[in-house]
């Protein structure tokens, strides 16, 4: 569905220069108002790329490893001013903790979100339109890595299958055997990854991939839309990285939780950032308005 929208019709420079820019402010923007804003903006824009079935299919695993985050970084770490309580081994249980538990595990769920999006909009042809000339091999490797998980998903349910229908699954059913099937199962595949490995590298090799002087070919071409996106994007970036600056994102954890308080420029800035986020759904939207207003007048005339 990610090759379907607005967005990921882009210029593979401007997709990237979006989702580097999101994933960094994610990753260092630890304001309690930013992360509900780059989780909430991940899982709207993860619906719209993937679909919401995609989506809770990816939140069954998801969710659980962020409630993990937040029950073991307060189990672990004990620093803090506001003792909650004290623990069957004697260290306290802290408020700061606690809320920087919640803090991890808001940025781990944007973050693998992020990469989710990320992973449904820059395809393998559009990484190695962006880097198969200043770094082959990297952008080759980078490649495949990305195919990799789910080819060799697909490649696992199909040595199941084909073991399940010749009837080597059948008897003794049980943990054990259970175990064994999907060792022999997991032993065929990795053979399988390897050779499909080296058949593509030999491939690449024999096009003369990554030698000295050889062109390359590329439908993608910028538009007025992707200029227009990427001085967008520009100026987001300067604005919050001056706001970040200015400190309308400071936040502190510990020893006591201690931040700016809200102002009306503050707001502006998480305002702005909000926007930056769901700029994907803001193209895809007035693209499918633009698409609604063109049938709507074709059919008027």
């Amino acid at each position: 569905m990610g090759d379907q929208t607005a967005f990921s019709r882009l210029h593979p420079a401007v997709s990237f220069a979006y989702f580097a820019l999101v994933l960094l402010l994610s990753m260092f923007l630890l304001h309690p108002i930013a992360l509900g804003v780059t989780l909430v903006s991940a899982l709207c824009c993860a619906a719209g790329l993937e679909g919401p079935g995609a989506l809770a299919r990816r939140l069954v695993w998801l969710a659980p490893m962020m409630l993990l985050a937040a029950i073991l970084n307060p189990a672990f770490n004990h620093a803090g001013v506001t003792v909650l309580a004290y623990l069957p081994s004697g260290n306290p249980l802290t408020l700061e903790s606690v809320l920087y538990g919640l803090a991890a595990a808001g940025m781990l769920g944007a973050v693998v979100l992020w990469f989710v999006c990320f992973s449904a909009v820059m395809t393998s042809d559009k990484l190695i339109c962006l880097f198969g000339r200043l770094v082959p091999a990297l952008s080759l490797v980078i490649t495949m890595a990305l195919r990799f998980v789910p080819r060799f998903a697909r490649q696992f349910r199909a040595v199941w299958d084909a073991r399940t229908c010749l009837g080597l699954d059948r008897a003794g059913k049980g943990p054990l055997r259970a175990l064994r099937s999907a060792a022999a199962c997991l032993g065929t595949v990795l053979s399988w990854s390897l050779e499909n490995a080296v058949d593509a590298a030999d491939s690449m090799k024999s096009r003369g991939y990554g030698l000295p002087g050889r062109t390359s070919f590329a439908l993608y071409r910028f538009t007025r839309r992707d200029w227009r996106v990427l001085a967008w994007l520009l100026t987001c970036g300067a604005l919050l990285l001056a706001g970040w600056a200015a400190g309308g994102f400071r936040w502190r954890y510990f020893p006591s939780v201690k931040g700016t308080a809200l102002t009306p420029l503050g707001a502006a800035l998480f305002a702005l950032y909000l926007a930056l986020c769901l700029t994907p759904l803001a193209l895809n939207a007035w693209d499918g308005l633009r698409w609604r207003r063109w049938d709507r007048g074709k059919a008027v005339a």
